[in-house]
Formats: C-alpha cells, structure tokens, sequence
C-alpha cells in the first residue's frame, strides 16, 4: 500500500477533516477518482491540535504514504492557518494547521476550508462542470454545520461562511437552525426539514442570485426527500460527488498549490 508522491506524481493523498471524522485516500488529481477506499478514523474529543495531529499521522502512516497531502478543514483557513473553530476546539484559532500536522513526517501539506474543498471537486468533476467556464455557482455541504464554497465563472472565492448567516429575525446563526446534525439531534420529518432548508437557500438566493445552488455533505444523500419542499427561484441540485468530494477536492488543490510552487520546467 506505500506510496511515495514525488514532485511529479499524480497521486495525492487528500484528507477531509470533520467534527465528527477524518477521512482519507489517495486520488488520482488528473481524472478525480479515488484510486483506494477512503479509511476513516473519528475525529477525537475534544479536538485539539495535539489530538488531531495524533489522528492525521495515523491516517498517513495507514497508507504507509510521504509526499503531498491536500487537507480540508472544517475552518476560514488562510495560508494554512485556522482562523475560526466553530465545531473544533477553540485552540486551532490562529494554528497552522500545515506545521501542526506535518511534525515528524516526511509530507508537504496544504490546507484549506473543508467546503471549498469539496466544491473543487464538484466544479472539476461533478454536478458544476456546466458552469466551470461561466456564471455563479454556490455550494452548501449539508453536514455537523452549514459549509460554503462559491465559485465565479469557475473560480474559488476562499472561505464563504455561508453557514454563519443570520436568517432575518433570528439570533442564531443559520448552521444552528438547519443542518443534517440538527434535523438529526431534533428527529424532524422531511417535510419540517424541507421548509427550514428552504428558508435558508431562499436568503442565500436573494443576497448572492446564484446560476446554481448545488447541495452537498451528507444531507444532499436524501435530496429527493426534501426536493418538493424548496420552492426559490434558482436551479437547485445534489452533489454528484456526495461524499468523496471533500477528499478528491483536497487533493486536488494540493496538487496545484504545489506544482504552483514549483513554477514553470
């Protein structure tokens, strides 16, 4: 199972880290497929640093694996660095999130936030490859919270906390009033879960008039549950990636940050 990623390799090892778990495996970054099975391990509690640190070099030394590790993470992340940790420890604010994990190991890592990760791999591979080129596309990963990834004419615009929203006359924010962890925690029906969902996407609609507004996480695995629920003006669909993209869109951006890097030759 060892691999070796060299500077040249297609092969990278992408990791998506969640409040709940990590997962992993090696992604062939040319064509988007996973080329293993993604090896979970649960994310530890609390989530501190040291812990998750101690997780990720499991995962690593699981497939006996050195080189570029492309990581998305359940955080605003710039540089590498965590700068909010709304459903991790509240140590990883300010953390490079690059040096922790990559003490001790023969690996190069690049982080970002876990939904914008997952929405690379959706643009490149999935449910957005029709307006890669042109229009506004936002995805929202339906999971532990609300994550967000936007894209204008097939370009990232990093850290789009869309989860943080508040809806109009709420003091909450909107991932504490939809999420697939609250309808869960709540035990709702499809159809209260539907009109709460609704009423999100129809803020999300109004202030940024998408092209698309594609669904992803663990909660877009019901979509024909719910669909007759949303009624906004604005084509709504299901990840097609569901829940390898998280990991194949880490890869992903490691693998271009680092032949980035690397410059031209």
């Amino acid at each position: 199972m060892g691999k070796d990623s060299g500077p040249q390799s297609t092969t990278i090892l992408g990791v998506d880290v969640g409040a709940t778990g990590f997962k992993g495996g090696l992604v062939d970054v040319k064509t988007g497929t996973m080329l293993t099975e993604r090896h979970r391990f649960d994310t530890p509690q609390p989530a501190t640093p040291a812990a998750m640190a101690y997780t990720f070099r499991s995962l690593v030394d699981h497939f006996e694996y050195s080189g570029i590790v492309g990581v998305g993470f359940p955080a605003v992340v710039t540089r590498n660095v965590a700068k909010t940790a709304a459903n991790i420890d509240k140590g990883w604010i300010g953390t490079s999130i690059s040096e922790t994990f990559g003490r001790m190991r023969d690996v190069s890592i690049y982080a970002l936030n876990d939904a914008d990760a997952a929405g690379i791999a959706t643009m490149n591979y999935g449910t957005g490859r029709s307006h890669k080129e042109e229009g506004t596309v936002v995805m929202i990963t339906i999971g532990t919270g609300l994550g967000g990834a936007m894209f204008l004419d097939g370009e990232l615009v990093p850290n789009f906390e869309l989860g943080s929203l508040y809806l109009k006359g709420m003091d909450i924010i909107a991932e504490k009033f939809i999420s697939n962890k609250i309808r869960k925690d709540n035990e709702m029906d499809w159809k209260t879960f539907g009109k709460r969902l609704n009423k999100y996407l129809k803020h999300v609609n109004a202030i940024l008039n998408p092209d698309l507004i594609i669904l992803g996480g663990g909660g877009s695995k019901y979509f024909l549950d719910y669909k007759k629920y949303l009624k906004i003006d604005c084509e709504v669909k299901p990840a097609e990636m569901r829940n390898t993209a998280g990991t194949v869109g880490a890869a992903v951006y490691a693998y271009q940050r680092h032949q980035r890097k690397l410059g031209p030759g």
